[in-house]
């Protein structure tokens, strides 16, 4: 038996370090290499527009829309258009104030973000056909855009890019160690993944908001097809699949509003977590096959290793573990005590290890972040080492969500500042 405990946790060990070994790559060209300046600048000034999602929005709606308003591109080049989905509120009375082009969309079957998003679609593809869009801009109603966003993605969009994710900052990075610890996750994701992946020019991943989609692609499509519970991760695992290469304009910046409570906090990464399971089943089987096949394998294989459900396998590990001390009180006295001591070791070694790791993530993205961090310097060194303890928490989130129906929820914004109290 502590043969097979010993064989067993050295396999999972290796079959890990193996499937993520080239992240060690990207951390390394994350910290040692200077954000490059963004593509070269734009021949030419694209027409875009502007696509906000909104669901009972009104306290925030308005300064996303003065961003888009207030940037630094012709205003005759950017239409801002707001998708009011199942508001109960005057959100959409509030962004008609405000000068954008409002939609309004009830339907209590088809929820969800991505619904709203082919929705609103639609309707620009059928009625704006005058406008000529070259691409679509798309933010939540809680963000803040820096008055260049439209200015960088621009360049992206004029130097061959069809699709590209921004640099995603924080509102609310000092509130409590529930928003640092989504707000480290994001920057590290900017600086660790995508960073890196624009470098070795492979795909990047959007990330819920802040990302440019050229018109050509959702009108082949005849709109947004996305509509898992998590459509951004859906869009990108799509994109690697079909050879669509993101980019990354750390040169856009976007300021996102994280939930503030546990409660909250919950709701929204079981939906994450579910909607990872499935995009897993129903894309696992192409991006495989694409990793042997397509003449773009890294993405498929990146795309592949960010949805792996890895924490599930962790979890085994420890259950094998734990099984095994209850199995050995079946053993002599003497054989009890070397396997329930090697197995509460392992486990215990294998929490430390998860700790320690995300630990060392936060640390290296407060080392080459911590002057795009909205905190004080007690705040940013106090939430780096609760920032694991966040990471942790997914832990039964990911449990749950195997079992549990989970449906798309709103989550409400209420912190209301304007683009100069958050830089």
């Amino acid at each position: 038996m502590l043969d097979f405990l010993i064989t067993f946790n050295e396999v999972v060990f290796w079959i890990l370090t193996a499937a993520y070994f080239y992240q060690m790559v990207y951390l390394g060209i994350g910290f040692f290499t200077r954000n490059r300046k963004n593509e070269k600048e734009a021949k030419k000034l694209y027409k875009y527009a502007a696509i906000i999602a909104a669901r009972n929005e009104s306290n925030v709606i308005g300064e996303i829309i003065k961003n888009l308003k207030d940037q630094n591109y012709p205003s005759e080049l950017l239409d801002v258009f707001v998708i009011a989905d199942n508001c109960t509120d005057n959100t959409a009375q509030v962004a008609r104030d405000c000068g954008a082009i409002v939609y309004e969309r009830q339907n209590k079957e088809f929820v969800g973000k991505g619904y709203a998003l082919d929705y609103l679609f639609k309707h620009i593809l059928a009625e704006h056909k005058d406008a000529a869009y070259d691409a679509f801009l798309i933010f939540d109603a809680d963000n803040l855009i820096d008055e260049n966003f439209v200015r960088e993605m621009n360049k992206m969009y004029d130097n061959g890019y069809r699709a590209s994710t921004s640099y995603r900052n924080s509102k609310n990075y000092g509130t409590n160690w529930i928003t640092a610890g989504y707000s480290l996750w994001f920057l590290r994701e900017a600086r660790y993944l995508n960073h890196p992946r624009m470098q070795l020019k492979t795909n990047c991943a959007v990330s819920g908001t802040g990302f440019m989609i050229a018109r050509e692609i959702i009108e082949r499509q005849g709109g947004w097809n996305y509509h898992l519970l998590t459509e951004d991760i859906e869009f990108s695992v799509d994109c690697a699949i079909k050879g669509e290469l993101i980019g990354y304009c750390e040169g856009a910046r976007v300021y996102d509003e994280q939930p503030t409570t546990f409660k909250q906090s919950w709701t929204q990464r079981m939906r994450w977590s579910k909607g990872f399971y499935q995009v897993t089943s129903k894309y696992a089987p192409s991006l495989i096959k694409g990793i042997f096949k397509h003449k773009n394998a890294m993405p498929c294989y990146d795309m592949l290793m960010t949805i792996a459900p890895a924490t599930l396998l962790t979890l085994f590990c420890i259950l094998v573990n734990s099984m095994l001390v209850f199995a050995s009180f079946l053993e002599p006295q003497f054989f009890q005590n070397i396997i329930m001591g090697f197995a509460l070791k392992s486990i215990i070694v294998l929490v430390i290890n998860f700790y320690l790791m995300f630990l060392g993530m936060g640390a290296m993205t407060m080392l080459t972040e911590h002057k795009q961090i909205l905190a004080t310097r007690g705040e940013k060194i106090g939430y780096l080492f609760t920032f694991p303890i966040f990471m942790i928490t997914y832990v039964p989130i990911c449990i749950v969500a195997l079992f549990k129906k989970v449906e798309w929820k709103p989550i409400t914004h209420k912190v209301v500042k304007s683009l100069n109290e958050v830089r």
